[in-house]
């Protein structure tokens, strides 16, 4: 399986001045671990549950800091066209947990290392060597 059929075209997205209070109520709300950091349409970062828990953990005031001072800035991405397997092998060497899936410059999504463990575990018909 390819990661394409991972994302659905719409990824969460926030500006590198959303504070970390807003950016951690959108993550609630959306129920995603991680959002994408643009400014214009180009991704200059991610922000993730880790990034909002070092925040916490070091004193940051979440009304008053902003994303771009938490965020993990100019992040590793896969083309869509990557497989599953590889993205499973790359999160595991880097730790990382969440991975964007870029096409052309433009963000698809950010596929989860659940998501990539779902996909693992339920392969769909044909895909059990993919």
């Amino acid at each position: 399986m390819k990661l394409r059929a991972m994302v659905g075209g719409r990824a969460e997205v926030c500006g590198p001045e959303t504070t970390v209070q807003d950016v951690s109520e959108a993550m609630l709300a959306a129920q995603v671990g991680s959002v994408g950091v643009v400014e214009g349409r180009r991704l200059t970062g991610i922000i993730t549950e880790r990034d909002v828990l070092r925040a916490a953990a070091e004193g940051a005031d979440p009304v008053t800091e902003i994303v771009r001072d938490w965020m993990t800035a100019d992040p590793d991405v896969f083309s869509p066209e990557a497989q599953v397997r590889e993205a499973a092998e790359w999160l595991l060497e880097t730790g990382y947990r969440h991975m964007p899936i870029m096409e052309e410059g433009e963000l698809l999504g950010i596929v989860s290392i659940k998501d990539i463990l779902w996909a693992i575990a339920s392969p769909g018909p044909g895909d059990e060597t993919d």
